[in-house]
């Protein structure tokens, strides 16, 4: 059977177990002759499995070792400020500090930090041509969306030592910036002969919400009332802001004004469930209603990432089934909210499993995880506001009132701005502008002449160019390039660009950067220019990332495992997060005619003038 397998993969293939190895052949044979994506949705789903499988066994590697010590899990029955005591045996895994894990070894190829010159790069494949947009499937909402997650789970510690890169003699006018700095991100020694270095995750990595609690006691205590367990807001609903204009929340780097509108709206849910509990519970105190009502909260915005944000990006009926899967289980709610999980995670779901899992390496986020989550692309080059002033006639898309530049939108200025367009009219302006597509040409124009922001949310001395900056990222982390990355992932390499993309103009353009070696083509470059899959928004490269990575958020974290039963929620909390389903549910809590006036869509993340899904009668594992 070696024959059967690429060769490029036989090395890895070899080092499997005789069951991995057959259940490889299964995928492997389906990658070479069938469209997994094609398959009937049941058989689809199947693949998947088998798919994070082998991930699970093959594609996570642990970097920085963790020295915590074990403690008592009844004295932690709630989410720490630093994201500590979660781990079942070690304080220490996944709180704040931690070194990011890998997916795969890092890059082994040969090719410099500046080969070919990351300018050049940006310049030529990824700066905007002219805005290329998501169509229906897509908003600014879920834009906005995808920031808010990335601000819960990832930042990089950065070195006081700078990098200056200067656009190449000769190319100075396809860059905006002739030259920049930018600080390192700081290296850390492992003492380990097989991964010798990582990098510092300086914010919590677990689903806790900390994008508006914070990511340790200062932050938290910021953002507090220390009053019936609420945290502050401002009486417009929208942020609180300091003497120095910089907002209130649990994180404030690199803020613009849809970012910021989500971060309040959480606050404002993170309220209610107070006041619900405090109905409930008249005895219980300031600490206790604020602990369960970030349990809760922080419950609802991990599901509704995981089966409305991440359906929406990859709309298919197997990506629906998958999701799921992931949260209820094969056997689907009913059953689940009738029995619980009481049949493990293919059946139930890994939700409310008796156990985390983390298989064997401690949990973190990964380099890879980061990289592959380089969406810039999906930002406009302006906010279009709608009027929702009450107008008449039958039609729910309120017409244009005005466009803002999106510089205008991001830091204090944004804040600003945001203070006087209001929650409502901005929600609903997001809802119906569609985003950018994660694709060539398409990075916005002001993120290459950008200020940005310290952990403090101050702005930073001198601008950045965010495309060159992001190539470069890539390689100084040890990102494996595209093709190799592709092998780490069991996936068949490209030989030529030909395998890549059947569009010309991108092979001229891939050419002209990298000539015919495939294996100097960058990560970024390449998730942007692989073709797509019929309802994804994102490549298949990056998707198998996802695959293994948005199970484990999920499996890890005891409190969405152990802990997650009326107990460490009470009876009403459980029931909050079981009621919740989409962000559409949380937008009609508050604003209860909002939705039913201006949306069509089915989804929250979709153009909310788009049709909504059609019926279907055949069952979802028939389809």
């Amino acid at each position: 059977m070696a024959p059967f397998i690429h060769p490029d993969l036989q090395p890895l293939v070899a080092k499997m177990t005789l069951f991995d190895t057959i259940l490889f052949y299964m995928i492997h044979f389906v990658d070479k002759v069938v469209l997994w994506h094609r398959l009937p949705v049941l058989f689809g789903a199947i693949y998947l499995g088998i798919r994070r499988r082998l991930h699970n066994r093959y594609n996570l590697l642990h970097v920085g070792g963790v020295s915590g010590h074990n403690y008592d899990k009844k004295d932690y029955a709630y989410r720490t400020p630093a994201g500590t005591c979660n781990h079942p045996d070690d304080h220490l895994v996944g709180s704040q500090g931690t070194i990011f894990g890998r997916n795969m070894p890092p890059t082994t190829s040969n090719y410099g930090l500046l080969e070919p010159h990351p300018a050049v790069v940006a310049s030529k494949l990824l700066a905007r041509k002219s805005f290329i947009d998501s169509g229906k499937q897509f908003n600014m909402i879920a834009c906005s969306w995808i920031q808010f997650m990335i601000h819960d789970w990832i930042d990089h510690l950065e070195d006081t030592e700078q990098v200056e890169i200067s656009a190449p003699d000769g190319y100075s006018s396809g860059c905006p910036l002739k030259t920049f700095k930018f600080f390192k991100t700081k290296k850390f020694q492992t003492g380990s002969s097989e991964m010798k270095f990582g990098f510092q995750n300086t914010r919590t990595p677990w689903w806790d919400g900390s994008v508006i609690y914070g990511n340790n006691e200062k932050g938290m205590g910021r953002v507090r009332t220390f009053k019936e367990g609420k945290l502050r807001i401002s009486e417009d609903g929208l942020l609180e802001h300091d003497e120095k204009g910089i907002p209130v929340s649990g994180d404030v780097r690199n803020t613009w004004a849809g970012y910021s509108l989500l971060q309040a709206l959480f606050v404002k849910e993170h309220n209610a469930v107070c006041d619900m509990l405090k109905e409930h519970y008249p005895d219980f105190d300031d600490e206790q209603l604020y602990r369960y009502a970030r349990l809760v909260t922080s419950a609802v915005i991990a599901k509704i990432h995981t089966i409305d944000w991440t359906v929406e990006l990859l709309k298919t009926d197997t990506l629906l089934a998958a999701m799921r899967i992931n949260w209820y289980g094969f056997l689907g709610k009913k059953f689940k909210d009738l029995f619980g999980n009481i049949f493990g995670p293919e059946l139930s779901g890994l939700v409310g499993l008796k156990e985390p899992r983390d298989h064997g390496v401690p949990y973190s986020l990964t380099e890879e995880f980061v990289s592959v989550y380089r969406m810039h692309a999906l930002l406009p080059e302006e906010m279009v506001l709608r009027n929702i002033k009450p107008t008449k006639g039958e039609d729910k898309c309120p017409p244009i009132l005005e466009k803002v530049p999106m510089e205008a939108l991001i830091g204090k200025q944004g804040g600003k701005r945001l203070s006087k367009i209001g929650m409502e009219q901005m929600l609903v302006s997001m809802g119906h502008q569609s985003c950018g597509a994660v694709a060539l040409w398409n990075f916005p124009t002001w993120l290459r002449n950008l200020v940005a922001h310290d952990i403090d949310g101050e702005d930073r001395p001198d601008p950045v160019d965010m495309a060159t900056m992001e190539v470069y990222r890539d390689r100084e982390r040890g990102i494996a390039r595209y093709n190799e990355f592709r092998r780490n992932m069991l996936m068949i390499p490209i030989s030529k660009w030909e395998d890549l993309t059947d569009d010309e103009e991108v092979i001229e353009g891939l050419k002209e950067v990298y000539g015919d070696d495939v294996e100097k083509l960058d990560l970024i470059v390449g998730l942007h220019a692989e073709k797509k899959i019929k309802g994804f928004a994102i490549s298949e490269t990056a998707f198998f990332i996802f695959v293994i990575m948005a199970s484990r958020r999920l499996e890890a974290d005891r409190f969405f495992t152990t802990n997650f039963n009326s107990k460490t929620y009470t009876d009403e909390g459980l029931e909050w997060v079981n009621n919740t389903e989409t962000l559409k549910d949380v937008i009609d809590r508050h604003f209860p005619e909002m939705t039913e006036k201006w949306m069509t869509s089915s989804s929250a993340f979709s153009v909310w003038g788009s049709m909504p899904y059609p019926k279907k009668y055949l069952p979802l594992y028939l389809r």
